[in-house]
């Protein structure tokens, strides 16, 4: 999930993705409404307090056919509500799929220029995702978006374009990194997509970017995360330790170079055999638990360390073309986003990380990716800062280490940190939960995205616990 198909949207489930969610993560949902100002933070002598907050728009804020949704009129009561409690701004997807869908290079801006008009007419700020994922399919997902036909037809004739496991199934949502250089759409590659898609939006927001836009986040993979598809809802039940992507033959062929290099060829036919397969703890697995050829062993470091730095390489592509195009806007902010899989953490492999490509095996899997963003000032998004240890049963989990692990290296590294929850959630015991993350390591964090805008956030209760929320995280 996007910023917005998040959420997770990092969290898929096996059946009713909503409802064995909330059991698996076993959230413990506190009905008090004592004040948030209850919770003391610590804050470095002279440090900003004031956290902006903004609210996740609707994922089908835009409609697939290119259209506004909502009528003005309720856009802009919202927008109203909103300014009421003193938001920020909100967050909204740019999908590729719904602005290139007609064919390359025939863009569609309509709809999200109509949307930024009237969030600036209400003196509002507005944060803007690159979404070059698929909508649907990962939990909280209530549309529907694919990937631009013109795209999804090149796979039916190579759908090595894909991101694919062991078994050979392809993951749709999201293009291999494996085809970032390869001229397969038209002339073109992926980077090239990317690179036009964010060239083409900048020219058509020049006159927002910077005022109005104030963060244009990067999609870097699915859900928008710099991350492989490693737990799929369709084939994934959480906490599963989730597979490997890197079987189509783009990626494959990099494996074997690499294996050549490292003087064992040996090594690059494929990824280790004894991994286990999505739903697997990592104990049932070979590679993943003490014994011979497992991730520790001289293979196992050279696969993972392979696997990881393809990633952030990927990232790395993305970025560089980000920051050309959009680093001249002053007072604009690019931001990547990394997933929360706090799953599995406290097991000494870190499984469920290092299947999607973060190695941290070694409790060092978050600093080459804070070390990228600091190379091309680029922000580092995390999710789930809702989220105690408490609340998180039999899954190995660790959310709160996890989280305080990314801003220490967001922070080691000079780099903005900026924060989301993962799940719905509208109790003070989440929203505290959120205000001592976000000042954890005695500075604030540079924003927080909340997911997201809704009927039940403006209801009763769920509201006044809201306004107290962005209060608080001003500072007041």
């Amino acid at each position: 999930v996007s910023t917005q198909s998040t959420g997770l949207d990092f969290f898929r489930m096996s059946f009713s993705a909503t409802t064995l969610y909330l059991l698996c993560f076993c959230i413990l949902i506190s009905v008090s409404f004592d004040s948030l100002n209850a919770i003391k933070v610590s804050i470095d002598e002279g440090e900003n307090t004031y956290i902006p907050v903004y609210v996740m728009m609707p994922l089908n804020t835009i409609t697939t056919s290119g259209s506004l949704t909502y009528d003005n009129n309720t856009l802009n009561s919202w927008f109203d509500k909103l300014k009421s409690c003193s938001v920020d701004g909100v967050n909204l997807d740019v999908w590729w799929g719904v602005v290139e869908s007609s064919g390359p290079h025939n863009y569609n801006w309509k709809p999200y220029l109509q949307f930024a008009y009237l969030v600036k007419q209400k003196g509002l700020k507005l944060q803007m995702t690159m979404s070059f994922h698929q909508c649907g399919g990962n939990v909280g997902d209530d549309c529907n978006v694919p990937l631009p036909s013109w795209v999804l037809n090149v796979g039916n004739s190579n759908p090595d374009i894909f991101y694919t496991d062991r078994e050979n199934h392809r993951d749709k949502e999201y293009l291999s990194l494996g085809v970032d250089t390869q001229k397969l759409f038209s002339g073109r590659t992926a980077l090239d997509i990317y690179s036009d898609f964010m060239s083409a939006f900048a020219g058509n927001f020049s006159s927002y970017l910077g005022s109005t836009i104030t963060d244009v986040q990067v999609g870097l993979g699915p859900a928008g995360e710099l991350r492989y598809p490693s737990y799929q809802l369709d084939r994934w039940t959480f906490p599963g330790i989730g597979e490997f992507q890197c079987y189509d033959r783009y990626m494959l062929a990099s494996l074997a170079s690499a294996a050549s290099a490292a003087g064992h060829p040996e090594w690059g036919y494929s990824g280790p055999s004894n991994a286990g397969t999505y739903n697997n703890w990592p104990d049932q697995t070979g590679f993943f638990s003490n014994g011979y050829d497992n991730f520790q062993s001289s293979y196992g470091q050279f696969f993972l360390n392979w696997y990881s730095n393809e990633l952030v390489n990927h990232g790395d592509r993305i970025l560089s073309k980000a920051h050309t195009i959009f680093g001249g806007y002053g007072g604009l902010k690019i931001t990547a986003k990394v997933s929360g899989i706090h799953w599995q953490y406290k097991h000494y492999s870190h499984a469920a990380e290092l299947t999607a490509g973060y190695k941290n095996d070694k409790g060092t899997g978050y600093d080459p990716f804070a070390q990228l963003f600091a190379k091309y000032n680029v922000g580092f998004d995390f999710t789930c800062l809702e989220m105690k240890d408490s609340e998180q049963q039999n899954c190995n989990c660790a959310p709160e280490e996890l989280v305080h692990q990314t801003e220490n290296s967001a922070k080691n590294k000079g780099v903005y940190y900026y924060g989301e929850n993962a799940l719905q959630r509208y109790d003070t015991t989440a929203y505290n939960t959120i205000l001592t993350e976000s000042y954890y390591t005695g500075q604030a964090i540079h924003g927080f995205t909340y997911l997201r805008l809704s009927d039940t956030l403006f209801s009763g209760s769920n509201w006044s616990n809201f306004c107290n929320f962005v209060k608080s995280m001003h500072g007041y």
